[in-house]
């Protein structure tokens, strides 16, 4: 685990309810120091803040995209930008989640424990042919079984999507949510559910990571964007046939 922020004592608190969570956490203050301590260790997850010192956590952000030995690493932003092209920005640049200061502890740690498992499980799921976990939306053997919604077919055991019979990348996340409304077409799921089901949170936490996270997965579907449809009001389906 890696928090990158300057302000010392936000550092601080972070990491040290992250270790009372039981992570082993480092700690970087600038950008350099970030990508050189990354490198090292090839942390779960980083908290990064987005403006240090000497750059951009966007920058920190793609730059540990474009690691091999950092590619899959889970990336939550913790900054003080919080207008919503400040999100999609930093959402776009390969972050996994966005949290706003001042911010919530608690919501910190959950949100970082729910990342760590996402990459946990995607790592076990060759090896292990595991599928992904749905929570209460049906069983292991509805959750392994291939899908198909529209030109968009997913094999949650390998975790390949395609669209129109072309592969598609997607990040752990994103290949979560989509497996779950397309595994249930016609079903609306709530933002509420959608955090509980694939981000493994609960309580009172902020949904747009929900809204930011579907539209950069329309963008990732090309063709198939359209199968994901908002309700407004409600949330998101699959569509039917």
């Amino acid at each position: 685990m890696l928090v990158v922020d300057d302000e010392a004592d936000v550092a601080r608190l972070v990491a040290f309810n992250l270790r009372g969570a039981g992570f082993v956490v480092d700690e970087a203050g600038t950008c350099a120091e970030a990508l050189a301590r990354a490198s090292a260790t090839s942390p779960d997850v980083v908290v990064l803040d987005l403006m240090l010192p000497d750059g951009s956590g966007h920058d920190v952000c793609r730059a540990l995209r474009a690691a091999p030995a950092t590619a899959d690493v889970g990336v939550l932003m913790l900054t003080a930008l919080g207008e919503a092209d400040d999100r999609i920005a930093g959402l776009e640049a390969g972050a996994d989640d966005y949290v706003v200061k001042p911010f919530v502890v608690r919501e910190i740690v959950l949100r970082v424990t729910a990342l760590a498992s996402r990459l946990a499980e995607r790592r076990a799921a060759p090896a292990g042919d595991a599928a992904p976990d749905l929570g209460g939306v049906g069983g292991d053997a509805a959750a392994a079984a291939p899908v198909a919604c529209g030109p968009i077919a997913i094999d949650p055991v390998t975790h390949e999507v395609r669209v129109d019979g072309g592969a598609v990348q997607l990040r752990p996340l994103e290949f979560r949510l989509l497996h779950l409304l397309c595994a249930h077409p016609g079903r609306v799921f709530s933002r509420d559910e959608l955090l509980a089901e694939v981000w493994g949170l609960r309580g009172d936490l902020n949904t747009r990571t929900v809204d930011v996270h579907v539209r950069r997965l329309r963008m990732n579907l090309g063709a198939g964007a359209d199968v994901i449809e908002t309700v407004h009001g409600f949330g998101y389906r699959a569509r039917r046939e």
